[in-house]
């Protein structure tokens, strides 16, 4: 393995390499194959989504000397360039450090002259939201006026704190989470690439704390594979959970059995013990809350759930083994809809409680009370 971590040395380098935002970059290339791309884009979602990346190759397939239809041929001055990082037609603007009026008049003062090759003089703002009121409305005069040879690329992961003036000035593109099967299918490339021992449960595992982030995933895996450099020794799922402070799903599983059961001595042994093993009960309580809403989805489904080629199921499924599954169909019988609608909801309300609790454990102690019935 290089010393280059993953999320940059495996950043897709055309279109086609993109995972997950299908409706942007058919959008995109259509533009590009008509020759009718916008003046100013603005790229809007959650972090990892793959919003820079997609303006990077915006910028590549409007300069490159040698595109045929949308896709940049990669080997060009021009492409190997932006792809160093070294292009002088790719200006790059951290908002969240250069936010100022002064920053933006410098930027006004760059746009005036022609890109030094053929194509586009692009400006790729990322956390443009953190733009001050005056630099905002200074960028939204350039938006207004700017040249034929500038393209300016917005993005975001807070689009409801742009200028509604700015909003309306630039084509809006809405980029999503990965989903959890996306996530896998792409780590797992990388895994076979970089000769990584690893079972598919634990890139499942890693999937699923990457919060549909492609970036935090690969992150996550370049971490794993820098803990577990021995090649020989197969990285499992328990690896992964001591690693990242997780609890095992079965733990969620027994809690589900004590509420079902109203034992809350058992359900209260279960939060000692992670207690005393370290484990982060905020983490546990997330968890769980997460376990009780998937036995809630399997009741609706009834004997749908068996389908295990439905989108639905293949994410509940990612993480659990059949026995996992077995114990949360057979959960799903045993609870009533009532019953796990308040469950989740005394759940949600524990969360919120944690953040301010000064005894971490108390909230979820309370909780436990409450799904048991203690009432007297």
């Amino acid at each position: 393995m290089t010393n280059l971590v993953f999320y940059r040395k495996y950043r897709p380098q055309t279109f086609a390499e993109i995972v997950g935002q299908e409706h942007v970059v058919k959008t995109i290339t259509n533009a590009l194959k008509a020759n009718k791309t916008a003046h100013a884009y603005l790229f809007c979602g959650p972090r990892g989504s793959g919003k820079t990346t997609v303006a990077r190759l915006l910028a590549k397939a409007l300069n490159c000397q040698n595109r045929v239809g949308f896709e940049p041929c990669g080997k060009c001055a021009s492409c190997i360039d932006i792809a160093k990082g070294s292009a002088v037609d790719l200006i790059e603007i951290d908002a969240a450090s250069h936010r100022g009026i002064d920053d933006i008049r410098e930027l006004k003062e760059g746009i005036k002259f022609t890109p030094v090759g053929f194509g586009k003089k692009v400006y790729i703002i990322d956390e443009a939201h953190q733009l001050t009121k005056e630099a905002s409305n200074a960028l939204l005069k350039m938006l207004e006026e700017a040249p034929e040879h500038v393209v300016f690329i917005l993005a975001t992961t807070e689009a409801h704190k742009m200028m509604g003036t700015i909003n309306s000035r630039c084509q809006r593109f809405d980029f999503r989470k990965l989903t959890v099967s996306e996530l896998i299918k792409r780590l797992e490339g990388i895994v076979k690439k970089e000769g990584i021992n690893i079972e598919r449960e634990a890139i499942e595992l890693i999937a699923l704390n990457s919060e549909g982030s492609a970036r935090d995933s690969e992150v996550l895996l370049g971490q794993i594979a820098s803990f577990f450099p021995d090649s020989k020794k197969k990285i499992k799922a328990e690896d992964i959970e001591d690693l990242l402070g997780l609890v095992d799903v079965g733990i969620a599983c027994q809690m589900a059995d004590f509420i079902l059961a109203k034992d809350a001595k058992g359900a209260f042994d279960i939060v000692n013990t992670l207690g005393d093993r370290g484990k982060d009960i905020r983490e546990f309580a997330k968890m769980f809350t997460d376990y009780l809403r998937k036995i809630m989805i399997v009741k609706i489904m009834g004997e749908d759930s068996n389908q295990k080629s439905s989108p639905v199921i293949n994410t509940i499924l990612a993480g659990l083994t059949e026995e996992d599954f077995k114990s949360m169909k057979r959960q799903s019988e045993d609870f009533s809809s009532e019953d796990l609608v308040n469950n989740l909801e005394i759940m949600i309300e524990t969360q919120n409680k944690m953040k301010y609790s000064t005894i971490l454990q108390l909230p979820l102690e309370l909780a436990i009370i409450k799904m048991v019935g203690i009432k007297g």
